[in-house]
C-alpha cells in the first residue's frame, strides 16, 4: 500500500513551521508527526524498521538498522539537517544482546558519535523489537 508525502504544521513559540516527508513509516498511520523543528533543532519521533510503503522490516538487526537510519536520514534532509549533524540518540530495544548488530550499522554513519542512551524495554508500538529517537541540530 503506498502512502501520499506526508506534510506537518506546527505552531511552536508563534512561528509555523511546514515540513514536508516523503518518507513515511507506520508511525505516520497512528498520526504522530515524524519530526517537530524548533530552537535550531529538529526532534524526530521514534523512529521503527519501516519501508517507504510503512510496511515493517521483518529481517535481522542489522536490516532494521539500515531502514531506520535510511528513514532518518531522509527526514533529517528534508528538515535542513543531516546524520552528521545528529547531537543525541536513545535506542530502545526489547533485548539488549542486539545491540551489537544495531552498532554493526550505526557506528560507521555517525562517526562523531553523539550521546546515545540504550533502554532495555518490555514492548514497543506496532510489536517491534527496536526504536530509535534522534535530536539533531539545523
Amino acid at each position: 500500500m503506498a502512502y501520499a508525502p506526508f506534510a506537518h504544521y506546527v505552531c511552536f513559540d508563534s512561528i509555523i513551521l511546514h515540513i514536508h516527508f516523503e518518507v513515511l513509516t507506520i508511525l505516520t498511520i497512528i498520526l504522530q508527526s515524524q519530526a517537530i523543528k524548533a530552537g535550531g533543532q529538529v526532534y524526530l519521533s521514534g523512529q521503527i524498521p519501516a519501508d517507504i510503503g510503512g510496511n515493517l522490516i521483518k529481517g535481522s538487526t542489522v536490516e532494521k538498522t539500515e531502514a531506520i537510519i535510511k528513514n532518518t536520514e531522509a527526514i533529517l534532509n528534508e528538515a535542513g539537517s543531516g546524520l552528521d549533524r545528529v547531537v543525541k540518540v536513545v535506542v530502545y530495544v526489547k533485548d539488549a544482546r542486539i545491540m551489537g548488530d544495531f552498532a554493526s550499522v550505526y557506528d560507521p554513519k555517525f562517526p562523531h558519535r553523539p550521546a546515545r542512551s540504550m533502554v532495555e524495554v518490555s514492548s514497543l508500538p506496532a510489536g517491534v523489537d527496536i526504536q530509535v529517537d534522534f535530536i539533531a541540530v539545523v
